[in-house]
């Protein structure tokens, strides 16, 4: 019975060539996939549309392209990982601009402190992933400067599916150890630099925590990979294994 059950359960509906096509012309880093990849992307795309649920929030409405396009983005880290990679979770939400969220924090003297963040991403350890569109849309539109709040966020899914966020996403256990020393390494450095106050080639914002750095370099290798093995070139060999080539380290080596 179960053999049956196997069979005969559905996999994702394909993506139909119109609405691929409007979203590899959408979706800068998806043309600049070899065939292969992008085909592997498709497929990831087709299963994250049939498995999460994609929420607009308020007046924003999603068309086919712009849920594929979400989708694609998304799964963009998933090339070399897997499916594996959208385990835990459900759902993205999105919210037409950056958007507010409250927070509290009881300090060691037990005096309660409460204020507000305006973020543009945001990714729940046990639920949805939270994005804004517009700057989705502002990403597509200057793909090589270094920012990629999908990849942002995805990169947080995946660091945690080993049950600690903590910059360390699933390795096998001698490349978990290269892993930690060399990003420790570069953190530390990057932290002392910000610390200083002097200037730093990668995202100050890099420094807040393990996990946000892991985050930021992600987006780094895939919207500028040259600055990043430029300025770290330890940590873009990791991700090179990690997530696959860049998209964008064959334009580099062509221009």
């Amino acid at each position: 019975m179960l053999g049956l059950f196997r069979r005969l359960r559905r996999g994702p509906a394909a993506i139909p060539d119109e609405t691929w096509r409007a979203t590899c012309a959408a979706v800068p880093w998806l043309p600049a996939l070899d065939d292969t990849r992008r085909a592997r992307l498709r497929e990831l795309s087709a299963r994250f549309l049939d498995e999460k649920t994609i929420s607009p929030i308020g007046e924003l409405t999603l068309d086919a392209t712009q849920r594929c396009s979400l989708a694609a983005l998304c799964c963009l880290p998933l090339l070399a990982f897997g499916d594996e990679g959208l385990r835990g979770w459900s759902q993205l939400i999105v919210y037409p601009d950056a958007f507010r969220v409250n927070r509290s924090h009881i300090d060691a003297a037990g005096v309660l402190h409460e204020w507000q963040d305006e973020l543009i991403g945001e990714a729940w350890e046990m639920g949805p992933v939270i994005l804004s569109w517009a700057d989705v849309v502002a990403d597509c539109g200057d793909p090589r400067a270094g920012f990629c709040v999908a990849a942002h966020e995805i990169a947080h899914k995946l660091d945690v599916l080993d049950g600690v966020l903590d910059g360390t996403p699933p390795l096998p256990r001698p490349w978990q150890r290269e892993w930690a020393r060399d990003f420790q390494a570069a953190y530390d450095a990057l932290a002392a630099q910000v610390d200083a106050g002097g200037d730093s080639a990668i995202d100050g914002y890099a420094a807040e925590a393990p996990e946000e750095f892991f985050a930021v370099v992600t987006e780094y290798h895939f919207s500028d990979p040259q600055r990043l093995r430029e300025a770290m070139p330890a940590i873009a060999a990791h991700l090179d294994r990690f997530y696959g080539p860049s998209p964008f380290e064959a334009v580099i080596r062509d221009s």
